[in-house]
């Protein structure tokens, strides 16, 4: 029962609440501006470009917002850059209604990108509040990061449907309306909960960014190659197949990491973390294969079994990974290492999509979960670096 013990700290249970709610509409932001954009401007060339440029602008800003919170604390800090975020979806939203010019289509998606990174918020939640090094802090530790990242799975997996289905059912702009308010609520709740909140650190100037950790860069690296897993996994999806079974196909590998979130949250874990982090990608590597041979038989059927289990490596690993990451991130600045490794992962997916979208193109749709295995194998091989880095560090 290591989740019935998770949740019977005090206050746990309301700061989750508030951050699932906020944490939703992460995955319905870029499903909802596509299909307002394409809609009404009736081009989805300029609704990539706008949500790519959102993308780009997160990388940018995000890891300047997670240090303000490391710095100010989550409360001053999250409330009022996501107001701004949600400020920016509205003005997205008036200036489609409102038939604006296309750069003001820009400057407003652009302006979300101070949405505070909520996950890694509620990471540093409960590694404050299992902050003592004992056996079964560690233990619960682990069990917090396996949830945080089902729930990370799952939001993404439910968010783009019902996106999808609000912008159908009701209007266009009713996904984007729903999610700034459904962020704003969540945020509002979570930044309330202030006993479990982290103590603000005070970090002094001159104090080591965790970018010049010892070893946050390769592993940093690692979380870059994982990305691009995950952007080339959805490219060649959407290229084999069309339409909702498409988006089906992604919810079920989303499904299947989900589960093995959960699951793998319920087991001791054994070895260290750089050696646990190279087994997962190891299994990752192994298990990306199966979508390749699947797509080469024609099959939607078996290409949705192959997604399934594939998916169950990622959350593993990026259980995993994120908890290395806890670990090598210097004190005071546990938000901004993880935004960081959000910000790799976001990178990694952009470059994912291009390659697999290019491999698509020329050789044809099969190959294109070629590349997801070749991204695999890269982040196993630099986790070897990682590792060495840890160790040269001492880390455990």
């Amino acid at each position: 029962m290591p989740y019935a013990r998770l949740f019977a700290t005090p206050g746990t249970r309301a700061f989750t609440a508030g951050n699932l709610l906020a944490r939703l509409p992460m995955g319905m932001f870029s499903v909802s501006a596509v299909i307002m954009i394409a809609g009404s401007r009736g081009s989805y060339a300029l609704a990539g470009a706008v949500t790519a440029t959102g993308l780009a602008a997160t990388a940018l800003v995000a890891p300047w917002t997670a240090r303000l919170v490391d710095r100010h604390g989550q409360a001053r800090v999250a409330v009022p850059a996501t107001a701004l975020a949600v400020l920016g979806s509205l003005a997205l939203l008036l200036c489609i209604r409102f038939d604006a010019p296309d750069w003001t289509l820009f400057a407003a998606y652009a302006a979300t990108a101070t949405t505070p990174n909520t996950g890694g918020m509620s990471r540093a939640r409960w590694a404050h509040i299992h902050r003592e090094p004992t056996p079964e802090n560690a233990a619960a530790l682990h069990t917090a990061n396996s949830f945080e990242q089902a729930a990370d799975e799952l939001c993404f997996m439910l968010g783009p449907a019902l996106a999808a289905l609000l912008c159908s059912a009701l209007f266009p702009e009713a996904g984007t309306l729903t999610g700034a308010v459904l962020l704003l609520t969540g945020v509002l709740i979570f930044a309330a909960q202030r006993s479990t909140e982290p103590p603000v650190s005070g970090r002094t100037p001159g104090a080591r960014s965790p970018l010049r950790a010892p070893g946050m860069a390769s592993l940093l690296a690692v979380f870059l190659a994982t990305g691009m897993v995950f952007g080339a996994l959805e490219v060649s999806t959407l290229a084999v197949l069309d339409g909702p079974r498409a988006g089906l196909l992604l919810g079920l590998q989303a499904a299947g990491s989900c589960a093995a979130g959960l699951l793998y949250g319920t087991v001791r874990a054994a070895g260290n973390l750089p050696g646990r982090l190279a087994a997962c990608l190891a299994a990752m590597t192994a298990l990306m294969m199966l979508p390749l041979l699947a797509a080469r038989t024609g099959s939607a059927v078996v290409l949705a079994a192959a997604l399934l289990l594939a998916g169950a490596a990622t959350a593993p690993t990026m259980v995993t990974g994120m908890s290395l990451v806890q670990r090598m991130t210097p004190e005071g600045s546990l938000n901004e290492g993880m935004t960081l490794a959000v910000t790799a992962i976001l990178g990694g997916i952009a470059a994912g999509s291009a390659t697999a979208g290019w491999t698509v193109e020329h050789a044809g749709a099969a190959y294109g979960y070629a590349i997801p295995v070749c991204a695999a194998a890269l982040a196993l091989l630099l986790a070897g670096v990682a590792g060495a880095d840890a160790a040269k560090a001492r880390l455990p």
